[in-house]
């Protein structure tokens, strides 16, 4: 059912010095800075040649990154994303396997401007996992 690993996501608590970092030290093509309201995150997309990293920065005081951040002050793994083909047959599959879909359950538009859910991590060995429909 997942298809290829599309990104590992990273909370960082300084968007613009990891993005150099990414540029400078690795060599890296890193994208511009995107807020993405509906998630509360700013996000940054380091291409590499077979997945994306994407950096993660609180967006406003409710961000769900604010949390995490708090956790892990020097940032860290945040999730991984694994394409899908169609999201609702996979969300139906996973929730009838006895997975739990954050939210409503009902996927919402991500960065790349694509559908996306995510599972709980105590349901996927302690990883919060997104679905990207591709």
């Amino acid at each position: 059912m997942i298809g290829r690993l599309n990104h590992v996501a990273i909370a960082v608590p300084d968007l613009e010095a990891a993005a150099e970092q990414y540029r400078t030290a690795l060599g890296a093509k890193v994208g511009a800075p995107q807020d993405e309201p509906d998630h509360g995150v700013t996000v940054v997309f380091i291409e590499l040649p077979n997945t994306k990293i994407e950096l993660l920065y609180p967006l406003g005081d409710d961000s769900p990154i604010n949390g995490f951040l708090e956790k892990n002050p020097s940032g860290g793994i945040h999730h991984v994303c694994y394409e899908v083909d169609d999201i609702l047959a996979a969300r139906d599959h996973l929730k009838a396997s006895g997975l739990r879909v954050l939210g409503n359950g009902e996927p919402k538009i991500g960065a790349h401007g694509k559908p996306v859910l995510f599972l709980h991590p105590k349901d996927m060995n302690g990883t919060l996992t997104e679905l990207e429909q591709v």
